[in-house]
């Protein structure tokens, strides 16, 4: 029977057997050792020369040959010992040895601090695994799932997989089609979120649901996004029409993670409500880190008489204050210009409190009464900088809410023994598509306007609010939620605004629409993405760090060679030809 590395520690004077990957080979003459490794650790073995098979077989030995290895657990001498592993008080003399597999020098390095490129350890992502790191990091994840899982079906949540060949359907992103080899002209489409199945699955008397769901969206990837798939903690309650009460049910089990499964502290145990529109202009997002302070601070009704022209002819003025931050260099300063001006302003106008004298090359248009209003209201002491935002309200809060999260970064404000959650409410139901120059849903057309249709009345459409939720962890959003639109009626009612009629919504949402006209109960829920919770409560910056085979960033998997070309044969029984564009 096999034993396990970390196991030979409590087996001394026993004859045990050892299967794993040599880790290293030292040959000191009349002795070999091999330190062998397991997905539990290392064991030390010994080969003397007088087992001649095994010796042999030892002096072969390299580095990742997979081995087997009968022997005996003795205690090592006393200077002997190594404190640094959990079986370094003991070691096991070797009596037989067999050589299972054989390894060429590999590609990659999987011991110590130096790694290959993240291409290179992408392609050999089997070897990549091999390291301690990434072996913890999936057995890390194994547990996550299981809290979850626990905590659910402890709280009458059933779990149900819902299908992975789907319909297309408009909810934000790009689908992946999939042709049909049976019904000519016609796709499926991998499901981005199995919203629509989980509200029929309310409809079909389920009570409670949950699922850790593949989704699916065509989607550019980013450090804190996967491509193509990714995994959530998707789940839905019947008979709820508040979001509180999703919120209350599931706030427990994130909090439990951080604590008990990451070992953080929480910010707050009070996890706060802070409505969309508050959150933008105090913070200048909507998913707000709320570690640190720096908020947003209006003044456009402070220098709405200045001579100043940049602040006078701006619809508005806000300021954030940055303590400690007069050590900053004109370079560095300069760089968080470049930012800003890459979020749409048109320069980085800032006031330096240093010494008892306000520097900057903007204070000689100001007046002493706005540089001491601008100071008491800022809360601006010695050594602080106070930077400016001036233009449309949009923009201000776009680049100030840049700045926020870049200055944090910059002067280590960003702790990451500390999670700061928050849930954001009340979301614009509609919103302004610039691209498309017209109004579109804000988030999906699944979510309960509040007020019903009523709601819907409101001459300024960019004012509807949908009770739909975000919930955020240090500036990472890890779950949106919403109470569902259960009535058809509201929902032609909401595609109408858009320009949509009831043919439209039946061809797109043919059967939830169906299903609602036969008793749907009122029902909400939420999403968690909990490859991306699961990266900031393992202190991770790179998502792709803590999936078994990601995608490289630029959505290609090295290793299996996909997205590949495919065979005319197969095109042609599936109905499609391909055009490639010069």
């Amino acid at each position: 029977m096999r034993t396990y590395a970390l196991q030979a520690a409590a087996q001394t004077d026993e004859t045990v057997t050892v299967k794993g990957w040599v880790n290293s080979r030292r040959d000191h003459g009349g002795l070999i050792f091999i330190d062998l490794r397991d997905h539990t650790g290392i064991v030390q073995l010994v080969i003397q020369p007088e087992t001649e098979s095994a010796f042999t077989i030892a002096e072969q030995l390299r580095d990742e040959f997979v081995i087997s290895a009968v022997g005996l657990v003795r205690e090592r001498q006393e200077h002997l010992k190594n404190p640094n592993i959990a079986t370094g008080a003991i070691e096991i003399k070797v009596s037989e040895l067999e050589i299972l597999n054989r390894s060429e020098p590999l590609p990659i390095q999987i011991h110590g601090e130096a790694q290959a490129s993240e291409d290179l350890r992408l392609k050999y992502r089997y070897l990549d695994l091999r390291r301690e790191k990434m072996q913890q990091r999936l057995k890390q994840r194994a547990d996550y799932y299981k809290q979850m899982r626990s905590y659910l079906e402890d709280r009458d949540f059933i779990e149900v997989a819902t299908p992975i060949l789907a319909n297309s359907s408009p909810e934000g992103a790009r689908d992946f089609l999939i042709p049909s080899r049976v019904h000519d002209g016609k796709f499926y489409a991998l499901p981005q979120a199995p919203q629509q199945f989980k509200q029929l699955l309310m409809v079909g008397g389920v009570p409670r649901y949950y699922q850790i769901a593949a989704c699916f969206r065509d989607e550019d990837p980013r450090a804190d996004r996967l491509y193509g798939e990714f995994y959530q903690l998707d789940l839905e309650m019947s008979f709820v029409d508040s979001g509180e009460e999703v919120r209350t049910t599931v706030e427990p089990l994130i909090k439990n993670l951080v604590t008990n499964f990451a070992g953080k502290t929480l910010l707050s145990e009070e996890v706060p409500r802070i409505a969309y529109r508050e959150a933008m202009e105090k913070y200048g997002s909507d998913k707000p880190d709320l570690r640190f302070g720096m908020e947003l601070t209006e003044l456009t009704e402070e220098l709405q008489n200045t001579g100043f022209g940049v602040f006078k002819n701006a619809e508005c003025v806000k300021a954030i204050c940055v303590k400690n931050a007069a050590t900053l260099s004109r370079s560095q300063i300069d760089q968080f210009t470049d930012i800003a001006k890459s979020e749409g302003a048109g320069g980085l106008a800032y006031l330096t409190f240093q010494d008892g004298e306000i520097k900057s090359p903007i204070a000689k248009f100001l007046s002493p009464d706005e540089l001491l209003a601008i100071q008491e209201k800022m809360g601006a002491q010695d050594g602080d900088i106070v930077f400016f935002g001036a233009d449309t309200r949009q923009v201000v809060n776009k680049v100030l809410g840049r700045l926020r999260n870049e200055f944090a970064a910059h002067l280590d404000l960003k702790d990451p023994n500390i999670v700061a959650l928050c849930w954001i409410v009340d979301f614009p139901f509609y919103e302004w598509d610039d691209k498309q120059n017209k109004l579109d849903f804000g988030h999906n057309p699944f979510s309960m306007p509040k007020g019903g249709t009523t709601g819907l009345d409101t001459e300024d459409k960019l004012q509807v609010v949908a009770d739909q939720y975000d919930m955020v962890m240090n500036g990472y959003e890890i779950c949106s939620g919403a109470v569902r639109n259960h009535n058809p009626e509201v929902m032609y009612k909401a595609f109408g605004v858009l320009g949509y009629d009831e043919s439209y919504v039946n061809d797109k949402f043919g059967a939830m629409i169906n299903a609602f006209k036969y008793g749907a109960p009122p029902h909400a829920g939420c999403a968690f993405g909990i490859d991306r919770m699961f990266m900031v409560l393992v202190g991770e910056d790179n998502i792709r760090e803590v999936v078994a085979f990601p995608k490289n960033g630029s959505g290609i998997d090295v290793m299996m060679g996909s997205p590949s070309l495919v065979d005319d044969a197969q095109l042609k029984e599936l109905h499609v030809k391909t055009v490639v564009e010069d």
